[in-house]
């Protein structure tokens, strides 16, 4: 009997900790009704240290002074994305000319210095950003060169340079209307598509979040989409075919909390037009 009650007793004692334990800041939380509800209870995406932050760390990887940059944060050694590498060069392959790339919501040309070493002539005559106003301004000043240009939506991309292929890399998910986008997308025929690093949830309908940025990226937090994955690619599935699928190449992304549970995970999609 005494046994028995020193086991409850430590039954109890721990979960009296599990209860008391502090709930973790940083992640992503909640379960939104609407992007204006999510939108009341964060901060945003326009806040200047994301930019003046990432703008730092992408400087120091055009001058040599580390390896590549990805979210803002700087790496000595660099990771290459390779299922989207290798996606570039077959597409380059497919089309039978150098590649148009446009990169949506591509920062600064995080992507394009990423994996530059493998842009040669025949496989990309042109890296195009479409990102927000201040993105473009900023990237034109200092990181815009002959391959690496930057605009404001689009249709304003496409009529410089006519588009073969679209990157969406980690973007989709903080759009507000990602379903619009998505339809919008479709609209102009482009011949492929590289949908990379996007937010799915083991969920029957979408998902929306607050993603609260842990402090050490920077200080942010903002809405994010966690998207049904049959879903979101009936929006394809009359237009392209899927080629191939893959895990997202960040250690980590493959799970991810919400609300502490392991309900969210990250993924890619190489799509050709039919």
């Amino acid at each position: 009997m005494c046994r028995l009650t020193n086991v409850i007793k430590m039954l109890s004692e721990l979960i009296r900790k599990l209860k008391n334990k502090p709930k973790e800041e940083y992640g992503w939380f909640g379960n939104y009704a609407s992007w204006e509800e999510a939108s009341a209870s964060a901060d945003g995406y326009d806040k200047k240290n994301i930019l003046d932050k990432t703008k730092e760390a992408l400087l120091k990887v055009k001058n040599g002074e580390a390896a590549y940059e990805r979210d803002s944060v700087v790496f000595d050694k660099k990771a290459y994305p390779y299922p989207l590498i290798t996606y570039l060069l077959h597409s380059a392959f497919r089309n039978g000319a150098p590649l148009n790339i446009l990169d949506f919501g591509g920062s600064l040309g995080s992507t394009y210095f990423q994996v530059k070493d493998f842009l040669s002539p025949q496989v990309c005559s042109s890296w195009n950003v479409v990102e927000q106003a201040h993105y473009v301004e900023c990237g034109r000043e200092y990181f815009e060169n002959d391959l690496l240009h930057f605009f404001h939506s689009i249709e304003e991309c496409n009529a410089k340079y006519t588009i073969d292929l679209v990157i969406l890399s980690g973007v989709t998910q903080y759009l507000s209307n990602p379903h619009s986008f998505l339809n919008e997308l479709v609209s102009f025929s482009f011949k492929f598509l590289i949908i990379d690093r996007t937010a799915f949830v083991k969920e029957t309908k979408d998902r929306l979040t607050i993603q609260r940025v842990w402090p050490s990226i920077y200080e942010a937090s903002y809405p994010a989409w966690f998207f049904n994955e049959a879903y979101f690619l009936r929006h394809f599935e009359r237009y392209y075919a899927v080629r191939a699928e893959f895990t997202s190449y960040v250690e980590g992304e493959s799970i991810i909390l919400i609300d502490g549970s392991p309900l969210g995970y990250d993924k890619g999609f190489f799509l050709e037009r039919k």
